[in-house]
């Protein structure tokens, strides 16, 4: 008898064939959900990472900034070249927000602005150093100033305080210096036709007044020729003036004269005469005074009592 085959023998390994195909296909297909699964999660993982790097540099840049601000408050006057390093800090600043203000960044591109703002805060660190170092500078030169000042004080009124001691000294020595009248008296002349002189008590007979008188001992005044300087007063107060009369200075005040001479001082006890004709005669009847000055003061003086 022939055998012939059946085909419902072969069912079963065509049916096994197609179920591992099936798991095939299924495994490949989670295997490319997995994959794709996995670089979503690494894509949205790359994504807030650059978010978030973005946020902490961008609060980096406010936090420098803000420390360039708190440092520049209340600061002296910069130099030019504090200036310019101020200037370009916050160039810098404002070129890194823009950067960080695109939507997305590339690696290189965040890296690149991460390494800015770490060289940023290393120059803005410096910047805040040395503007620091120029307040204590500031300081100490305004505290050195100060010191100095107040030393000039003290030294202008040492100067000040040592000038009036010297122009006290000055006066004092001016004033033992000046001649001093010793002893002193007027009396009044007559001149007659021959020249030859009577002294006389009444005024109608008076024709000129002779001062007699001694200089006081001084060592250390100048020997030599002094200045002396007459104003006589008659009875009624009045200043007796010439036409040649002048001004002096004397006891601190500009006073006019009488009559001017010159007497050479030796300290020896000298007596010296000075005559003075009475340019509005006759004289008047009562006291004539005569007040004598050398060298800046009243060196005496004495009267005469006329009838």
């Amino acid at each position: 008898m022939e055998y012939v085959p059946q085909p419902e023998q072969q069912a079963p390994k065509n049916n096994s064939n197609v179920i591992y195909f099936l798991i095939a296909v299924v495994i490949a297909l989670l295997g490319t959900d997995v994959y794709l699964y996995t670089q979503k999660k690494q894509s949205d993982t790359k994504i807030v990472y650059q978010n978030d790097e973005k946020t902490r540099l961008q609060t980096e840049l406010d936090s420098l900034e803000a420390q360039i601000e708190q440092v520049n408050a209340g600061r002296a006057k910069m130099t030019a070249e504090m200036q310019a390093k101020n200037d370009s800090l916050r160039s810098k600043i404002r070129v890194l927000r823009k950067e960080l203000a695109k939507g997305k960044l590339t690696k290189a591109e965040l890296s690149r602005a991460q390494e800015d703002v770490k060289q940023l805060r290393y120059f803005v660190t410096k910047y805040t150093a040395d503007i620091e170092e120029l307040k204590k500078q500031n300081t100490s030169l305004v505290t050195e100033r100060d010191t100095l000042k107040s030393s000039l004080n003290t030294v202008s009124q040492k100067a000040t305080a040592l000038e009036q001691k010297n122009q006290e000294l000055d006066t004092k020595v001016k004033i033992a210096s000046a001649i001093k009248v010793g002893s002193a008296e007027v009396v009044a002349y007559k001149v007659k036709s021959n020249g030859k002189e009577d002294d006389v008590t009444k005024a109608k007979q008076a024709t000129k007044l002779k001062v007699n008188f001694t200089v006081a001992s001084n060592a250390v005044a100048e020997k030599g020729l002094h200045d002396v300087y007459l104003r006589v007063i008659d009875p009624t107060g009045n200043l007796i003036v010439q036409s040649d009369s002048g001004t002096f200075n004397a006891d601190s005040q500009d006073l006019q004269f009488t009559y001017k001479t010159a007497i050479d001082f030796r300290d020896d006890g000298s007596a010296y005469t000075i005559d003075w004709v009475n340019p509005t005669l006759p004289f008047q009847k009562g006291t004539y005074t005569i007040i004598l000055y050398a060298d800046g003061y009243t060196m005496g003086k004495s009267s005469v009592t006329l009838k």
